[in-house]
């Protein structure tokens, strides 16, 4: 159920396994590269990181090679950007990770195309699945109905050894299998109210270029607007601006760019007027964190797995949702070929819970403390309290100190486990050396390699 990123990528791990997969899209897919109505945030910025990039990679072999000769930036933190977090504007020493900021897209399309190449995977566009068929111990299809104006308005059933929800954040499964006698998942939640806005511009002031790629502030409880300006495949930009609940970035053209004056340095307000518009500004608002929790015990049907945002949905402004997406669908290919375990639904379901669970520690873990977070997830326990002491010494040392700095994107980018920040080096830099020296105006320029 969905094809966009997961359902794609599950939907090609799964043809390893069945002798037809079908993939089951409320939309039509464009021909060629281009936004769906399914996907609403296709307007604003998307990063793939390189967690995800690995993924991609090991799933669909040369993939970030036909990504960068489509024209795809990359992007390379922080030597590429101008970038302020908590006070400070970041060295621009050289990068130790970098990103793919070209447009949602263009990065489905060179999915889409590889992954139906498969002869054992058909597609049922514009159509609505409705519901599950089966009872409280086994689901064993889906009911579906076509879209359109000429569709036909009967739902039909659509049966399966195995049906798999990767319908996004407003997923009805739960709805669902209660109406088939089981139990819904708990659901984790934390909503800090963000929203963000998005316009694409063009840099008419030279500004943008080879030697600097983009901008980004990064919000936090003290100062929580966020920036970030990054690189599309067509030479162009896409700026956006985030606010939380009640402060919400405009979308008229001229409260638009005014917005950028409640960001941390006029630069970026006097860039941002400077811009010639390419698109009007779009809004989002969805943005909570949801967490499904199918692995935990209940009266849990075989034969339905979720995955994507449908298992667990994070705040976009982390830029997780590709990565976690593809590395989501390695863990499932995983899973199905261990030769020492059955893959039972709860155990396939929790191995792809658990490719989620340090994203989710991370924008989880920076959402519940920002101001006016709401949500059963957003109290903090004594015992998280010496990691979030650390992790505020890590976050204040970033900025200056390149060990700290490497040792955190790795982690970021979903590259590394989070105990690479606590490697001896980076251990002792945090606990016993000085927040390091940072620029006190945005760097323009990148520095030299052992400035």
């Amino acid at each position: 159920m969905g094809g966009s990123l997961a359902g794609l990528l599950t939907a090609h791990v799964l043809a390893g396994h069945a002798d037809r997969v079908t993939v089951v899209e409320r939309d039509r897919y464009p021909e060629g590269i281009g936004p769906r109505p399914g996907v609403p945030q296709s307007r604003h910025p998307h990063a793939l990181l390189e967690g995800g990039q690995q993924a991609l990679d090991a799933l669909l072999p040369g993939f970030t090679d036909e990504l960068r000769a489509a024209g795809a930036p990359r992007v390379g933190f922080p030597a590429d950007m101008v970038q302020w977090q908590i006070g400070h504007w970041f060295r621009r020493v050289p990068a130790s990770t970098h990103v793919f900021t070209g447009s949602r897209p263009q990065i489905e399309e060179l999915v889409r195309r590889r992954v139906l190449s498969h002869p054992a995977i058909t597609t049922l566009q514009s159509t609505d699945v409705v519901g599950l068929l089966g009872d409280a111990s086994r689901v064993r299809g889906v009911l579906v109905r076509e879209r359109g104006e000429d569709a036909r308005t009967e739902e039909r059933p659509l049966e399966a050894d195995l049906v798999v929800d990767a319908s996004g954040r407003g997923t009805k499964a739960p709805r669902w299998l209660t109406a088939l006698g089981a139990e819904a998942p708990h659901e984790e939640t934390i909503d800090t109210g963000l929203a963000y806005s998005s316009r694409v511009v063009r840099d008419t002031g030279g500004t943008l270029g080879d030697g600097t790629r983009g901008f980004y502030v990064i919000p936090n409880p003290e100062q929580t607007y966020g920036f970030v300006v990054l690189p599309l495949e067509n030479g162009s930009h896409l700026a956006t601006f985030s606010g939380l609940r009640g402060d919400e970035p405009p979308t008229d053209d001229d409260e638009f760019v005014a917005y950028a004056k409640r960001l941390p340095h006029p630069f970026l307000h006097h860039w941002m007027r400077e811009a010639e518009p390419r698109s009007k500004a779009f809004g989002f608002r969805n943005t909570a964190n949801v967490r499904r929790r199918y692995d935990l015990p209940g009266l849990r049907p075989a034969g339905f797995l979720a995955t994507g945002d449908a298992l667990c949905a994070f705040n976009p402004i982390y830029g997780q949702g590709m990565a976690v997406a593809a590395m989501t669908a390695v863990a499932l290919r995983d899973a199905l070929a261990d030769p020492r375990r059955t893959p039972t639904t709860r155990r396939v379901q929790q191995a792809l819970l658990a490719a989620s669970r340090q994203a989710w520690d991370i924008s989880a873990g920076s959402d519940k403390n920002m101001p006016g977070a709401i949500g059963n997830a957003v109290g903090a326990r004594a015992v998280d309290r010496p990691v979030l002491w650390y992790l505020r010494r890590v976050q204040q040392r970033t900025p200056g100190d390149p060990v700290v700095g490497d040792a955190f994107r790795s982690v970021l980018s979903l590259r590394a486990p989070v105990t690479a920040l606590f490697a001896p080096r980076v251990a002792r830099a945090v606990l016993f050396g000085p927040a390091a020296p940072t620029p006190t105006e945005p760097p323009m320029t990148r520095e030299e390699p052992g400035a």
